[in-house]
């Protein structure tokens, strides 16, 4: 499934309508915030692989 410039070119638009232009750079903070705890959680429990128990 594609999106093409005119279906984000709309998106923008109902954002804009629904947040306002001065709270655009707020909500761009939060994502790109919650974006990197994402990744670093995902990194972190790659890396934190169980030991194995001998039984």
């Amino acid at each position: 499934m594609d999106v093409g410039p005119g279906e984000l070119m709309i998106v923008l638009a109902i954002v804009m309508m629904l947040f306002g232009a001065k709270k655009l750079p707020e909500l761009a903070r939060g994502i790109g915030q919650a974006k990197r705890e994402f990744e670093a959680a995902a990194r972190g429990e790659r890396d934190e692989q169980p030991e194995p128990v001998d039984a």
